[in-house]
C-alpha cells in the first residue's frame, strides 16, 4: 500500500456483547481485508433493541470517514428478513439486516442512493449457518467491499428503497406551553433522549433561558419531576435534573452527575409531557 492511500474503514456495531462473537466477525473481516481499520461503534446495545442500534449508528456515522459499515442487531436472523446493503448519498455502504436498523443512519449520510439484497454467495463464507449471519454473511460481504475485490453491484439484486423496513418515527407535538414527546433512547449515563428538539422547545416556551422551571410528567404509570432547563449539565446543582438539547439537537433530560433513568425507573418508549413550572 502506498503511503498516500487511506486504509479502508469499517464501522462495526452489534448487540453481541463481549463474549467473543464480535471478535469473531472482526477476524473474518481482517482475513479478507487485512488493511481494514475496524472501528467498534458499540457491542453492548440492549439485546434485540433495533431502535437503539439505529440511534447509535445515526449518532456516530456522520463523524466517520466514508467507508463500509456493518450493523448487526438481528432478532430475525435466519428468517425471511433480507440481508441488505445500502449505498448512501455520501458514498458509504451500510451492511446488515432489513429490519429498520440501517435506514435512519442512511438518511443521516445523504439518503438511500441504492439498495441491494446480499444474495451473492461467492461473497459469503463458504459454510453458513442460520443463526450467525454477522459472521457468515455481513462480515465477509463488508470486507470484500472494503478490500475493493467486489463492487456494490456484485452483492446481489437491486431492491426498491421504499420496500426496506423503516422503524416508526417518534414525533413530538407542541401545544400552549407544553411538549408531548416520548423516550427514544436511554444512554449508559442514564440520560434520556426524547423526540423533538430546539424547534419544539421554542414553539412551546419561546426563548427559554437557563434555570427556567419546568415540570416533566412521565406517563404509564404517571410520575412528576420538577426540573429546570439548562444549556449544560452544570446549569443545575450536582444531583439535580435538567432538560437540555443534546449533541444531536434532540430534547433530552439528565441528572447532573447522576443516573436519571435509574433514579426514576424510566425506560424506552415512555410517554413524556414537558410543561412550564
Amino acid at each position: 500500500m502506498r503511503p498516500t492511500e487511506r486504509r479502508p474503514v469499517i464501522g462495526f456495531l452489534t448487540d453481541f456483547g463481549l463474549d467473543g462473537a464480535a471478535a469473531t466477525c472482526r477476524g473474518v473481516m481482517l482475513s479478507i481485508c487485512p488493511d481494514a481499520q475496524i472501528v467498534d461503534i458499540g457491542h453492548t446495545i440492549r439485546k434485540y433493541a433495533i431502535r437503539d442500534g439505529a440511534f447509535l449508528l445515526r449518532f456516530a456515522l456522520p463523524y466517520f470517514p466514508m467507508g463500509v459499515h456493518v450493523g448487526v442487531v438481528d432478532p430475525g436472523v435466519g428468517t425471511e428478513r433480507r440481508p441488505i446493503g445500502i449505498r448512501t448519498g455520501r458514498g458509504d455502504i451500510l451492511i446488515g439486516p432489513d429490519n429498520g436498523l440501517l435506514v435512519s443512519p442512511a438518511d443521516a449520510l445523504g439518503g438511500i442512493e441504492e439498495a441491494r439484497e446480499l444474495a451473492n454467495r461467492d461473497l459469503w463464507l463458504p459454510s453458513t449457518t442460520s443463526t450467525f449471519h454477522g459472521r457468515d454473511i455481513f462480515a465477509p460481504v463488508a470486507a470484500h467491499l472494503a478490500n475493493g475485490d467486489a463492487g456494490f453491484d456484485e452483492v446481489g439484486p437491486a431492491v426498491e428503497a421504499d420496500t426496506l423496513t423503516r422503524l416508526p418515527d417518534h414525533q413530538a407535538t407542541t401545544s400552549d406551553a407544553a411538549i408531548d414527546t416520548v423516550v427514544t433512547y436511554v444512554d449508559s449515563f442514564g440520560n434520556i433522549r426524547l423526540a423533538g428538539g430546539a424547534e419544539e422547545l421554542h414553539a412551546a416556551f419561546g426563548d427559554i433561558e437557563d434555570g427556567a422551571p419546568l415540570v416533566v410528567e412521565f406517563g404509564a404509570p404517571p410520575l412528576l419531576e420538577t426540573t429546570r432547563f439548562g444549556s449544560t449539565f452544570g446549569a443545575v446543582p450536582v444531583g439535580a435534573s435538567v432538560v437540555y438539547i443534546d449533541s444531536l439537537g434532540n430534547l433530552a433530560m439528565a441528572d447532573n452527575q447522576g443516573n436519571l433513568a435509574a433514579r426514576l425507573g424510566i425506560g424506552h418508549d415512555r410517554p413524556v409531557r414537558i410543561s412550564q413550572g
